[in-house]
């Protein structure tokens, strides 16, 4: 059994995506800040309506999937499929853009905060061209537990263990095998997870900061960074302070990754072809809607 260690820090910097939404980005700042299969992670988050109230209007996507994990506020999805769901505050939406999308994220509040993250997850090249697929979580949907007093943790997808227990959360059986938790630690508290070895994991606290725990040495990443792990089996986690971070992991693709804009494949005449597609009108010919399974459907 090998304990996963911090191997890189990548600090968040202040963009704007959509209508001029501002958000912090470590992930996919450029090519080089990519953790295959992890290839974007924003967060957004503010009280000031002008910093999101133009939201996203329609744009396409090809070739990967988006995880908008809403942690306070109010959005509204609209795509071509004819899906609308409501996102709030705990919910999440999970998109498969597959062969294509064309949809729309725009805020439904004047005031107050809307905090929360949208993840890009790759998907291989077998899976590029599938149709697309979409699904609402409702925060009553996603499991959560307490592993020992002081920690609360979400599990949005994959299989939370900890002490021999594991909870399951509603996303499973993805290619990718991603996990996906929001964690809550108190001060002074500890916890063990045990991860699949060979996934790439990253963790991204978004209130306070977090030591990762080995018995070489103690690894600080702060707020509003993406710290990569090393491969293994558990990480330790310790907080001096309370903290809430992300704790992402899944299985690397290997591929080559070319990317334009909302388009992600793996060379350039299929990009171009995309925007072809996109152009044409035919980006989203793809026949009726697929499906993504869920742990425990309503």
């Amino acid at each position: 059994m090998s304990t996963r260690s911090v191997k890189q820090i990548i600090a968040a910097v202040s963009v704007s995506d959509g209508a001029g939404v501002k958000i912090k980005r470590s992930i996919g700042l450029n090519a080089q800040l990519r953790f295959d299969p992890f290839l974007m992670l924003d967060c957004f988050g503010s009280e000031q309506a002008d910093d999101y109230i133009k939201g996203f209007p329609p744009h396409p996507h090809r070739g990967f999937e988006t995880v908008t994990y809403m942690l306070d506020g109010h959005m509204l999805h609209e795509d071509h499929l004819g899906n609308k769901g409501h996102l709030k505050s705990g919910g999440v939406q999970w998109m498969t853009a597959g062969r294509g999308i064309i949809h729309s994220e725009m805020p439904q509040q004047e005031a107050g905060l809307m905090r929360g993250f949208q993840l890009w997850l790759n998907l291989p090249a077998a899976e590029k061209m599938k149709p697309a697929a979409y699904v609402d979580l409702p925060p009553e949907r996603i499991p959560q537990t307490e592993p020992m007093p002081g920690i609360r943790v979400k599990v949005i997808a994959g299989n939370f263990q900890h002490a021999g227990s594991t909870l399951a959360g509603p996303i499973n059986g993805l290619s990718t095998e991603p996990q996906f938790y929001d964690i809550r630690l108190s001060a002074g508290s500890e916890l063990t997870i045990t991860l699949p070895e060979q996934h790439h994991a990253l963790l991204y606290p978004f209130s306070g900061e977090v030591t990762v725990k080995t018995a070489a040495n103690h690894q600080q990443v702060k707020e509003h960074q993406a710290g990569l792990l090393t491969q293994g089996s558990d990480v330790t986690l310790t907080a001096a302070s309370a903290v809430s971070l992300l704790l992402l992991a899944a299985k690397p693709i290997a591929e080559t990754v070319v990317q334009y804009g909302p388009f992600v494949m793996n060379s350039a005449a299929e990009i171009e072809q995309a925007i072809r597609d996109y152009q044409q009108g035919t980006l989203t010919n793809a026949g009726p809607a697929s499906q993504i399974t869920l742990n425990n459907p309503a």
